[in-house]
């Protein structure tokens, strides 16, 4: 394997790994409607890697890069939706919090909309498009199709991003027990729901 490919492969899993929207992401859906929920939310997140390596490699991104209104754009859209986002686990938080038992809470799957908010909060949020302007050029060979290249590198995030998420899903659904104890439920809700705010509150407030 190319040296090229395996720093790739290095810098691609330590992203993945660094705590941030993704995380929130399946810690949040994954409290909410279990394993299925998490993991149809990972698959959204993860194909949202293939919009960014198109975007990428046609050079939309850099549009978006070095165009201060449609960055803004962008950024405010993205940070609206992770408020949002947010806003749901609170009042998630205040609707447990009147529940005598917790485990009583109906805690439904729905396939689509688990799958739509993992892929939107990926392609909304213009910290990804920055990396996969600024990463994946380094690891384009010039004589060769940039969009096979791009969308084989997204490949490889997709896998690895993947494993990396079921495992955190795994994690939460074997604490299953402790999570489902009413003051942890309630806990975690308030926690996932602000974190979320807050991540949405930095990238409305960050500079370009």
């Amino acid at each position: 394997m190319p040296l090229s490919l395996w720093t790739f492969l290095i810098a691609i899993t330590i992203l993945t790994m660094t705590p941030g929207v993704d995380t929130m992401m399946i810690f949040r859906n994954t409290l909410r409607g279990g394993a299925k929920d998490g993991l149809a939310s990972s698959l959204g997140i993860c194909l949202g890697l293939f919009v960014h390596a198109f975007l990428s490699a046609v050079g939309i991104s850099a549009i978006l890069l070095y165009s201060l209104t449609a960055f803004t754009i962008l950024k405010t859209i993205g940070a609206l939706y992770l408020i949002w986002l947010g806003f749901h686990s609170l009042k998630a938080f205040w609707n447990f919090k009147k529940q005598k038992d917790i485990q009583t809470v109906k805690r439904e799957f729905y396939f689509w909309r688990s799958l739509r908010e993992g892929f939107l909060s990926n392609v909304l949020n213009p910290k990804t498009i920055v990396f996969y302007m600024a990463f994946l050029p380094q690891f384009i060979a010039p004589h060769h199709s940039a969009l096979a290249q791009s969308m084989f590198l997204a490949s490889l995030h997709f896998i690895i991003a993947t494993l990396w998420q079921g495992l955190l899903v795994y994690t939460l659904h074997s604490a299953n027990g402790f999570i489902l104890k009413p003051i942890v439920r309630r806990s975690l809700d308030f926690i996932s729901g602000s974190v979320m705010i807050a991540l949405g509150i930095k990238l409305f407030l960050a500079k370009k």
